[in-house]
């Protein structure tokens, strides 16, 4: 007789992963990496995405490989044929003995202008079968100024429960205590290389004279990359100026009927006093089919929620930018005073 406290395979394996530790740390090998900057680097501006392939162990997502996905424009029969491309894809990587995993995508972007819906759909889309998946994001026009413009981000918990309920009110958000900082999270990136490629880039360094330099970081002109920057970061304070009135209007839709409310109730509470007088039934105070008592539908708070997101991204990197430009003229200071 089979025991009866006893616990299947199915459910064993569900336990675990309801207590999988958080996701802690990316882990990428360096072969990866140049991958991805190639592919964006050769079709910037133009923006491209590709699969992410490796291991989920603990608190460590491992990336071991990766492959583009092909320049597509928006058609049913262009993305069924995109879809059996990463399908055959996958089968002759696992023929080949190569981590054939999927645990996220990557993609390029430009200006660091990424936090998107599209983005969001995206990432649920891919919970829907990979519950710990990331997106790393690169940014070729920030690499071009002396900087490794590449991150990952996952979507918080909290902020995926919301939005599987669609309910981005503000009493709901309240009641979460979701700010816009809470959609994204950053994990840490660490670079990783077998023993065999570090020790032949150690056999390379000695005998490799320096033949080309890079004299990209001492630019001292960064006066293009901060006007788009500037000019992407006007058009996100529009957009959000839009949001705002979008709120306005519904406050003041929303003032204007609790007055009608307030009106009718009192209209109707002095009729009732005839009708009380009079020894007549009374009324009901509420009318459910009366236009007045049907409730304004608020506006959606997450398109506001990322435009900030942008704009704070937009902030960091005229902060940064800036900052790096004006070390550089004080050094220039510096030599030319020597």
């Amino acid at each position: 007789m089979a025991n009866p406290t006893g616990r299947s395979f199915l459910q064993v394996a569900a336990t675990e992963e309801a207590v999988a530790p958080p996701l802690r740390v990316v882990q990428i090998e360096g072969l990866v990496i140049l991958k991805i900057i190639k592919h964006c680097q050769e079709f910037s501006p133009a923006l491209v995405t590709g699969q992410l392939l490796g291991l989920d162990v603990g608190s460590v997502l491992e990336v071991t490989n990766c492959f583009p996905f092909p320049v597509r424009e928006e058609d049913e029969e262009i993305e069924a044929e995109g879809a059996n491309y990463q399908l055959e894809m996958m089968r002759c990587l696992r023929e080949v003995n190569v981590d054939n995993n999927t645990v996220g995508w990557y993609q390029s972007t430009l200006f660091g202008s990424y936090q998107t819906v599209e983005l969001i759909e995206t990432f649920m889309n891919y919970q829907e079968n990979i519950k710990r998946c990331v997106c790393i994001i690169y940014d070729p026009s920030r690499s071009n100024q002396g900087v490794l413009a590449l991150k990952a981000l996952k979507l918080s918990d909290s902020f995926m429960e919301l939005y599987k309920s669609n309910n981005f009110t503000g009493e709901k958000l309240r009641e979460k205590n979701l700010s816009w900082v809470d959609i994204f999270e950053e994990i840490p990136i660490k670079v990783s290389n077998s023993a065999l490629i570090s020790a032949f880039m150690t056999e390379l360094e000695p005998d490799t004279p320096v033949t080309q330099c890079d004299y990209e970081r001492l630019q001292l002109s960064t006066n293009p990359y901060l006007e788009r920057n500037v000019e992407f970061l006007i058009e996100c304070m529009d957009d959000l100026s839009m949001e705002q009135q979008k709120f306005q209007f519904y406050y003041r839709n929303l003032s204007r009927q609790q007055a009608q409310q307030q009106a009718w109730l009192q209209k109707r509470r002095t009729e009732n006093m005839s009708r009380k007088a009079a020894g007549e039934e009374l009324l009901p105070e509420e009318d459910p089919s009366n236009p007045v008592f049907k409730p304004l539908p608020e506006p959606s708070r997450l398109d506001s929620f990322l435009i900030t997101n942008q704009i704070s991204n937009y902030c960091n990197q005229i902060n940064g930018v800036a900052g790096q430009s004006l070390s550089r003229l004080h050094l220039m200071k510096a030599l030319h005073e020597n």
